[in-house]
């Protein structure tokens, strides 16, 4: 039972590093010229193809696989012309 315990905090600590993260990332994202924004797209898409070929031979499950996507769509979204113009973010 420790272990589940242990496994449990470990995931809950996990998860709260991901809030932050994701939270630092929106506000760098609000504060990058705009001009800028789409050659960090596109440096954004040239490493998540390398992330998912990394994912793909690595002993990772569905889950991880697509939780990545997810947010990598998310932050593709983030940077899209117009999309950090005002209020939160998706």
């Amino acid at each position: 039972m420790k272990d589940l315990q242990e496994a449990t905090e470990q995931i809950c600590d996990l998860k709260g590093t991901v809030v932050a993260l994701d939270t630092l990332l929106t506000v760098l994202l609000q504060h990058w010229p705009p001009e800028q924004r789409p050659a960090l797209a596109a440096t954004l898409a040239t490493n998540a193809e390398v992330a998912r070929t990394v994912l793909l031979h690595a002993p990772v499950s569905e889950v991880t696989r697509a939780a990545f996507e997810r947010d990598v769509r998310r932050a593709a979204r983030l940077l899209a012309p117009g999309a950090l113009a005002g209020g939160p973010e998706p």
